[in-house]
């Protein structure tokens, strides 16, 4: 038996379109990051993209477990002295709630260059409107064991 791996040719991208309401922040994100690699397919290969492009809607009903809405928080640095900046999960789901998905779908890729060409087919919207239409996106359904 030989071992298959995809040629960048071979690879067909679908458009999928997930809707984040009532999602869990975390969950939601391994499974984007997860469609984003390919690693849904049986043609995936580690050093190859063969993911989708993928959409996500409602980012600002996306839900996070326990007392993380009041706790989590988000630093960056501005590279100058006194620069760290720190803003908590409430603020930043007022504010930016698409940054919130694009943090954590960033996270789970991988940090080099295929990471950050996986991560440029991810598409993420405050609520229901978005641009790709032209696309057909399908939906794409998510397991939700725990919702009331």
């Amino acid at each position: 038996m030989k071992t298959y791996s995809a040629k960048p040719l071979e690879i067909e991208r679908r458009w999928l379109i997930i809707d984040a309401e009532n999602q869990t922040l975390g969950r939601l994100a391994s499974t984007v990051a997860n469609l984003l690699r390919g690693k849904h397919r049986p043609q995936y290969t580690p050093h190859l993209d063969t993911g989708d492009f993928v959409i996500v809607v409602n980012a600002k009903k996306v839900k996070v477990t326990g007392s993380k809405a009041q706790s989590k928080l988000y630093r960056r640095h501005t590279h100058h002295p006194g620069g760290l900046r720190t803003v908590s999960f409430m603020e930043m789901q007022n504010k930016r709630p698409e940054k919130l998905i694009e943090i954590a779908v960033k996270g789970m890729l991988p940090h080099t260059s295929l990471g950050r060409q996986q991560l440029s087919k991810l598409y993420i919207y405050a609520d229901d409107n978005h641009l790709h239409a032209a696309q057909k996106p399908v939906p794409f359904l998510l397991k939700m064991e725990n919702v009331k």
